[in-house]
């Protein structure tokens, strides 16, 4: 949902679960960084029960519960790559490959239309998919 930042893969320690965790840092330095970010966890929690959009799982800040943060955490579940990488790849791809590629994205873009957001960066690099072709916008 747009807020630049660095995002690395974890484990979650109760669950098991493999997921990915963005890093915005110094969040508060400008006001706009800081509604770009509030805007992009707004609607992450909006639509993120869509399977064709990415899922939301956490967001925290670190020191927590304190008004002394300055980076803001984003949890969502892990995908293991994304439209770019593939298509770059030597990876051969079959047109059922594209099809359902597409197919996912217009309905991911659908419901995001129909919440009267607009995806302003489109691109392979924000469709994330994983080992068995789910694929999930992502940075709306």
């Amino acid at each position: 949902a747009g807020a630049n930042g660095f995002v690395c893969s974890a484990t979650d320690q109760v669950s098991g679960q493999k997921v990915a965790i963005k890093r915005i840092a110094d969040v508060l330095r400008e006001p706009t960084e800081a509604k770009r970010v509030l805007r992009e966890i707004k609607l992450l929690k909006a639509f993120t029960q869509h399977p064709n959009i990415i899922t939301l799982l956490d967001v925290f800040t670190v020191p927590v519960n304190t008004i002394e943060f300055k980076d803001v955490y984003i949890v969502t579940i892990l995908m293991e790559s994304d439209l770019d990488r593939i298509v770059s790849s030597n990876q051969e791809l079959q047109d059922q490959h594209f099809k359902y590629f597409l197919y996912q994205m217009l309905k991911g873009l659908k419901h995001l239309h129909a919440g009267n957001v607009l995806h302003r960066d489109i691109k392979t690099s924000n469709l994330l998919v994983n080992a068995n072709c789910d694929l999930r916008v992502c940075d709306f």
